[in-house]
């Protein structure tokens, strides 16, 4: 039996990180790229060598991902993929018009156009291992879309998108397509995401790491448990969607009953809605 294999983008911090982690300990191995070239190293140093590949790769530079992809992939025996995990991604908050352009972009390319580079680079090496999963991080904010991150939640419904139509349309490959919708995890992004409408008036604007409640669907969870739910997605013959924590589907079942009883507790979340 070969060696199973998984190649993680977004893997030198936050839920790569703990991807590479969990599916390195489960004796996998593991291609993990970022742009962050010293948390890559930090992992080398503390996972060692043995099955574990890495490299500096800005998902946005396809040439360089498709390249980072064949060197890992041929690494193996049969050239196969067993999972391929989108991860990568960047948030931008604040009011819509209060975004610049170029920083919207960027998410945009980053959080999707990176998410259809994997799935085209990938594909080929997916179809040569029976039962492969391709896997991508989308978000809580995919199941209604959130005021504040509005270009970040598009970007993630559209993830969410991509995943159900691939996953009906690889099947014919013997690809199977799922993706995790992660609440509040308590990773990087949620201090140093830039906010372009922060002032004293706006309290949802402050840093949503201390305000987050203990208990219920909007908890602060650790990066684990989202690798804890990849490592349960390739092990899960057929589940398309994976909430983490899993209560956060419930946002999914409202609107699609009414997405208008949905946006009136949105709006009644974030009484602040009119400050400026």
């Amino acid at each position: 039996m070969a060696t199973k294999s998984i190649f993680i983008t977004g893997a030198g911090s936050g839920m790569g990180r703990a991807g590479v982690t969990l599916f390195h300990g489960k004796g996998w191995r593991v291609g993990a790229v970022d742009r962050n070239d010293a948390g890559l190293a930090s992992l080398q140093q503390e996972l060692g060598a043995d099955r574990l590949w890495t490299a500096q790769v800005d998902v946005t530079d396809r040439p360089t991902f498709d390249a980072a992809l064949a060197d890992f992939c041929a690494g193996s025996d049969d050239g196969g993929l067993d999972m391929m995990w989108n991860n990568a991604g960047i948030g931008e908050s604040g009011w819509f018009e209060d975004v610049p352009y170029d920083a919207a972009m960027r998410v945009v390319d980053i959080n999707f156009k990176a998410v259809l580079t994997g799935a085209y680079g990938a594909l080929p090496y997916l179809r040569k291992r029976p039962g492969s999963l391709m896997f991508s991080t989308s978000s809580s904010s995919a199941t209604y879309g959130m005021p504040q991150i509005a270009v970040y939640s598009a970007t993630k419904h559209a993830v969410k998108g991509l995943t159900e139509a691939l996953s009906v349309e690889w099947h014919r490959h013997g690809v199977r397509v799922a993706d995790v919708l992660p609440g509040l995890i308590d990773t990087a992004i949620l201090r140093e995401t830039p906010n372009h409408s922060a002032t004293e008036r706006n309290p949802a604007l402050q840093d949503v790491t201390a305000a987050a409640p203990k208990r219920g669907m909007l908890r602060l969870m650790p990066a684990s448990s989202v690798a804890d739910a990849a490592w349960a997605a390739y092990h899960h013959p057929r589940r398309l969607h994976w909430y983490v924590p899993d209560s956060i589907r419930w946002i999914d079942r409202l609107k699609g009953v009414s997405p208008e009883f949905v946006r009136a507790q949105v709006r009644r979340a974030l009484p602040h809605i009119g400050d400026r």
